[in-house]
C-alpha cells in the first residue's frame, strides 16, 4: 500500500530500521501497517488520482452575479 504521510513522526523514529518519511513524503508499506496508519490518521493512503485541490478564498468569492466583485 502506498500512504503519504500527513503528521511527523517525532526526531529519530524508526520503521525496520529506517527512519520514517517526512510529513509529506509517500512510502510503500505493507496493507496492514498502512491500514494502521490511516486509520490513526498520521497517513493517507495514495491513489492514482491526483489529489484535489480546494479553491481558494479569492476563487471562491465574487459578485452577486458570480462574476466580478
Amino acid at each position: 500500500m502506498r500512504i503519504r504521510m500527513i503528521a511527523a513522526m517525532p526526531e529519530g523514529a524508526t520503521r525496520n530500521g529506517e527512519p520514517w518519511p517526512g510529513r509529506g513524503e509517500e512510502a510503500d508499506v505493507p496493507a496492514a501497517d498502512g491500514a494502521h496508519l490511516v486509520a490513526a490518521g498520521v497517513a493517507e493512503e495514495v491513489t492514482a488520482e491526483a489529489p484535489r485541490r480546494r479553491k481558494t478564498a479569492k476563487e471562491v468569492t465574487g459578485g452577486a452575479d458570480g462574476g466580478s466583485p
